[in-house]
């Protein structure tokens, strides 16, 4: 079996997503391990020197950094922190969420500044490679002193605490790995620190936000250009020069891409009898190419996050320093993820509105794209679906970031809630599937009543998608054909 070898390097959204996506086996290199053990070493002896305190080592939580603990009692203070800490609410996260956790959290601490044992990260690494998955709860982080209640519920297999799901089953963690022929992990000094300090709630939930944006990306450009045939729309909003004269790199790339898509199209290059075409369509590279820029903006900071060491204190061995500091506050990514899940809102509603404007009887087509309307209803409610899911994506793009709440008796007096931004950023990325998936609906319907052909890249689109969802000729019961439009723009790429 292929392994991914985890050196310390820096790994691309990209990279991530393959590693996920192949099934491969994740294991650390043996430089990497000389880090994490040479940390380890240094902290056990650091926690033997009498009088002085270092925060998370000897000493206790938050407001209570400056209680001393006993070195008889430095593995009790990790357990307990665990334990107490696991205190989620809400909805489960998704288990491919939590497996990306899993990842993400043996990758921050191979860097060999967290002082987690070899034997701890491997662990980690081993429930990834066999889909022993956590059960974690979406509410209880302030995304800062990191992710701590959803990481407590991620770290309390490794104790034999919590539950896991396995083999399809939920299970009790301690059952699961009498399963697995494995005994708990007894944490010592900082590990539980360690563990639960980080950003790698915000960063699963970011870094699978990044790779869904560009693909929604793509297939609004792909369906909008559909949708534009479809209305019989111009393409000169889409020329080079225009487009160029305005200097924003995503209107630019989104002009060449909506070229690319109309080349060899008959329909596109037939003469108009309008002069313009409305803002929906019209503005298209406006409009996706603002989302394209904020993508590209937020995928550069949830790279560097997955690639970055976020527990505190941070150990330096070679410096001889231990660093209580900031890395876990999650305030990069609370405000790339707020802005993330705007751009994504506002591809979905420029949607709805080309959705709007293909059944309002114009342009030759028939009212709500059915041939007997009135007698049927047509097209006319899944535009009310649309409306009703882009209203609630603007509900849930009211900022996270911009609130903070006082915790830990003022210790932590400024928090980032950016994983409220990233479960209201999972939300707005399912949404907007079914967005698109109702303009797909709608602009393949529309292009039915047409007698010219689109390009080879949409007419493709047009028939694949046929093979799935059928021509409407009179009303029938439309909640199966977006369901199954839903999974077919889910699949599409």
């Amino acid at each position: 079996m292929k392994k991914f070898v985890i050196n310390n390097q820096t790994i691309s959204l990209a990279q991530l997503d393959e590693i996920l996506d192949s099934g491969v086996e994740v294991v650390v290199s043996n430089e990497a391990k000389e880090a994490i053990d040479k940390c380890r070493a240094y902290l056990d002896l650091k926690g033997k020197s009498k009088g002085k305190l270092i925060y998370g080592v000897n000493t206790g939580f938050g407001s209570l950094c400056n209680t001393a603990i006993s070195p008889e009692d430095l593995e009790q203070l990790q357990r307990n922190l665990v334990l107490s800490h696991a205190c989620g609410a809400g909805e489960e996260v998704p288990s491919h969420i939590v497996k990306r956790m899993l990842l993400l959290k043996a990758i921050g601490l191979s860097h060999g500044n967290s002082g987690a044992q070899s034997q701890t990260i491997e662990r980690l690494l081993h429930f990834y490679n066999n889909n022993v998955i956590p059960i974690v709860y979406q509410q209880g982080s302030l995304g800062a002193s990191g992710d701590l209640a959803p990481l407590a519920h991620m770290s309390l297999p490794l104790l034999g605490e919590g539950e896991v799901y396995y083999e399809g089953k939920k299970r009790s963690s301690s059952d699961a790995l009498a399963i697995l022929g494995l005994e708990p992990i007894i944490l010592r000094s900082k590990e539980g620190l360690a563990l639960l300090n980080g950003t790698q709630f915000m960063s699963a939930y970011g870094s699978y936000a990044a790779s869904n944006a560009k693909k929604l990306w793509n297939q609004f450009n792909l369906i909008g250009a559909l949708s534009l045939e479809a209305y019989d729309g111009r393409k000169n909003p889409f020329q080079a020069n225009v487009n160029e004269i305005r200097n924003q790199n995503g209107q630019i790339e989104t002009a060449t891409v909506f070229r690319e898509l109309f080349e060899g199209s008959e329909m596109i290059n037939r003469e108009k009898e309008h002069v313009q075409d409305p803002y929906s369509f019209r503005c298209i590279p406006q409009v996706h190419g603002a989302s394209k820029d904020a993508i590209d903006y937020c995928s550069t900071i949830i790279e560097r996050e997955i690639n970055a060491v976020t527990d505190n204190p941070t150990v330096f061995v070679d410096e001889d320093d231990v660093v209580s500091a900031g890395n876990f506050h999650g305030q990069p990514l609370a405000l790339s993820m707020d802005f993330l899940a705007i751009a994504l809102a506002e591809l979905g509603s420029i949607s709805e509105r080309r959705v709007y404007k293909l059944i309002s009887g114009t342009r030759g087509l028939p009212a709500f794209l059915v041939a007997k309307p009135g007698l049927n209803s047509g097209f006319m409610i899944p535009q009310y679906t649309a409306a009703s899911i882009v209203s609630q994506n603007k509900q849930l793009c009211s900022p996270a970031s911009i609130d903070s709440i006082d915790s830990s008796n003022g210790q932590e007096d400024h928090v980032s809630m950016g994983s409220n931004a990233a479960t209201k950023l999972y939300r707005v990325i399912d949404n907007c599937y079914s967005i698109q998936a109702i303009e797909l609906m709608n602009a393949a319907q529309a292009m039915d009543f047409r007698n010219e052909k689109s390009s080879n890249k949409i007419e493709s689109l047009r028939t694949a998608y046929r093979n799935e969802v059928a021509f409407v000729d009179n009303d029938i019961y439309l909640h199966p054909l977006i369901k199954t439009s839903i999974e077919f723009v889910k699949n599409l790429y």
